[in-house]
Formats: structure tokens, C-alpha cells, sequence
């Protein structure tokens, strides 16, 4: 009789630790080209590596959270989503749901964003609709389109449904979370999974959480600026904060078809994010704030680029305008904040006479 491999060995732990609502790894829907099973690792944890060693992973790196081109200690793109990964695992655990599958959506979930945050993901939105009226770029559509066909020079990263699954279904933009046992979505369509709905949930504790110390870092904000109510119920430290939320959802959680917080904690938590936007998010808008000059910048390399096809990478369609537009947005949303800055110096700046 042939020994279990590696794989098999963890899917039958699965099977006998994990919770009966948990997403076996075994039991996975699939992958839209099937492969060959790996020896050594379940599906969704071979998702979580493609990720891992993916291009567009090391990207976020040097992509904007909230601050641009954020000094030391200020949140990336990139820790955001550890950050994020390390809560979700954290719930997925204590609930005995699928960690590996939990993981692999959080790693993925911000794939797309553009350089700049937020303002560039609006910048690039509008500067691709004057291009194409039918066009739309939103930052989740834009990770589902670098797994399934970006990465790997075009072949995508054959994702397993689950993570992208998970992926798609995650952005709640300004939109509270309604995820309490007495409230009903507002945020979109909950991801198919429960390892996605924690996703979900742990985006929003860990951006909270964490663009909250970089507010007091940078000294937009003081503790006494939060609203007191708020703080009442999750407490006035970063990690109570965090611990109050984690833990909340857990016990909220244990026999709900969903992952949940409870209503007190919710509104709690909606009124930090609430706050966020208003003194925080929304003031980068104004003609003091970054956002003028991301405006400028990924507009000039929009319309620059369309004007001239010859500067793009070789690959761009150059008879087919729509699909021009399309290439010019992909190629944009995965600059970095420093390489968009280069290339709009490079392109818009005279250069010094070295002679």
C-alpha cells in the first residue's frame, strides 16, 4: 500500500480539526485549468505561495497605504496586508475554520491597488473612462484580473475558486461592515466562504487600527480627537482595541452561519471608520492635500501614454484604442508610487544640460 503524501496527510488533519462549516482543502471547487495535485501542499496553501512569490505581491511594498511614499514606520500597501493576514488568521484559528484558505485571500485581497492609495485608484478610474466610457477601474476587480490574468506573463496565477472567490468579494469601500447578528449587509455581496467573510472583516479591524497610530504618528489626530464612545467600548490602546475587535468576533461567531460582531461592537467600530474618513481620508482631497498632485500625475501618464503607445512596454495593442486603454491602465495600476514619480519626472520634466 502507497504511503499518504504530505498533502494527503494535511487534508485528512482537516478533515478530523477543523470545524464541519470549515472549507476543506479537499473538497476545493477547483482551479479553471486543472493541474496535477502537489505532493507537499494542499491547494489553497500552494495559492498562498503563488502569491507569496508573485511580482504584484512584491509591489505593494512601495505602494501607498494612507501616507504617500510613507517614511519608515508608516504602513505600505504591503503591511497592511500582514497585518491583515495576521488577524484573519488569528479568528480563522480559534473558530477552526481553513487558515491556509483564510491567508491566501488576505495575502491576494489588494493586489490591484494602484500607486497613491486611494486617490490614484480614483485618479486611474477616471483618467481609463475618458478612454473608454464602458471602462472602470476598481481595486478589487483589479486583483481578481492580476491572478487570473496578469501574473505570469499572461497566464495568470490559476487561483483556486475559494481565494478568488475571496479576492473578488472583499472591498466595502465607505459602507459600514453589517455584519452583526441584527443587521443586513451594506457593504456588497459577503464572499461564498467563511474564510472569506473573515477576510473581510479583518480588512476593516486592521486599516482601523492601524491608520489610526499612523494619524497620531504623523499628528493629524490625538486619542482625545477619537469619539469617547467609541473608545469606551474598544478601549484607548492600539492592541486593546484590536483585541476587543478580534475577540468579539470569535464569540459572535462560534455558532453563526456568518462571521459577526456583535452590535454594540459594530457601531463601535463603524463610528472609528466613520471618523477615519472625515478627518482623515477625506482631507488628502483638498487643494492642501496629496491628492491634487495624484490627479496630475497618473492623468499626464494616462494621456501621454495613449499619445504615445512607443513608450509602453512592448506588447501594447497600438490599433485597437480600447484595448490600448486597457493595457496603459494594467500598466499604470502596477507602478509603484516611486516609479510613477520617475516616469512623470522622466516624461514632464526638463532634464539638467550636463555637457
Amino acid at each position: 500500500m502507497a504511503r499518504a503524501t504530505p498533502r494527503q496527510l494535511t487534508e485528512q488533519l482537516e478533515c478530523q480539526l477543523l470545524a464541519s462549516r470549515a472549507t476543506l482543502a479537499m473538497n476545493s471547487r477547483g482551479r479553471a485549468r486543472p493541474e496535477p495535485k502537489c505532493p507537499l501542499r494542499t491547494d489553497f496553501q500552494r495559492d498562498r505561495d503563488r502569491i507569496v512569490h508573485s511580482k504584484a505581491f512584491r509591489r505593494l511594498a512601495h505602494k501607498t497605504q494612507v501616507f504617500i511614499s510613507p517614511a519608515d514606520h508608516y504602513r505600505t500597501r504591503l503591511t497592511h496586508t500582514l497585518e491583515v493576514a495576521q488577524i484573519a488568521r488569528t479568528i480563522a484559528r480559534a473558530l477552526r475554520l481553513n487558515e491556509d484558505l483564510t491567508e491566501a485571500i488576505a495575502l491576494g485581497h489588494d493586489l490591484g491597488h494602484t500607486p497613491f492609495g486611494h486617490g490614484g485608484e480614483e485618479a486611474l478610474d477616471a483618467a481609463y473612462r475618458r478612454y473608454d466610457s464602458r471602462g472602470r477601474f476598481l481595486h478589487y476587480q483589479q486583483s481578481l484580473r492580476i491572478v487570473e490574468v496578469l501574473e505570469r506573463d499572461g497566464r495568470g496565477l490559476n487561483l483556486t475558486h475559494e481565494v478568488r472567490d475571496g479576492i473578488a468579494a472583499h472591498s466595502k469601500g465607505r459602507a459600514n461592515l453589517g455584519v452583526s447578528k441584527l443587521q443586513k449587509l451594506e457593504g456588497g455581496a459577503l464572499p461564498s466562504s467563511l474564510e472569506g467573510q473573515i477576510m473581510r472583516i479583518a480588512d476593516r479591524i486592521a486599516y482601523i487600527n492601524h491608520d489610526i497610530d499612523d494619524a497620531m504618528r504623523a499628528g493629524m489626530l490625538t486619542l482625545k480627537d477619537l469619539p469617547a464612545s467609541c473608545l469606551k467600548v474598544l478601549g484607548k490602546r492600539h492592541s486593546q482595541r484590536i483585541t476587543t475587535m478580534v475577540a468579539d468576533v470569535i464569540a459572535q461567531s462560534q455558532d453563526a452561519d456568518s462571521i459577526c460582531m456583535s452590535e454594540v461592537v459594530l457601531e463601535a467600530t463603524d463610528g472609528l471608520k466613520d471618523y477615519m474618513y472625515d478627518h482623515v481620508y477625506e482631507q488628502e482631497r483638498g487643494s492642501r492635500g496629496e491628492w491634487p498632485k495624484v490627479n496630475l500625475t497618473i492623468e499626464g501618464l494616462f494621456d501621454r501614454y495613449m499619445e504615445s503607445p512607443e513608450l509602453l512596454p512592448r506588447g501594447a495593442p497600438l490599433k485597437d484604442r480600447r484595448a490600448l486603454a486597457r493595457f496603459v491602465c494594467d500598466y499604470i495600476a502596477g507602478m509603484t508610487d516611486r516609479y510613477a514619480t520617475e516616469q512623470y519626472v522622466r516624461l514632464f520634466t526638463p532634464l539638467a544640460w550636463n555637457r
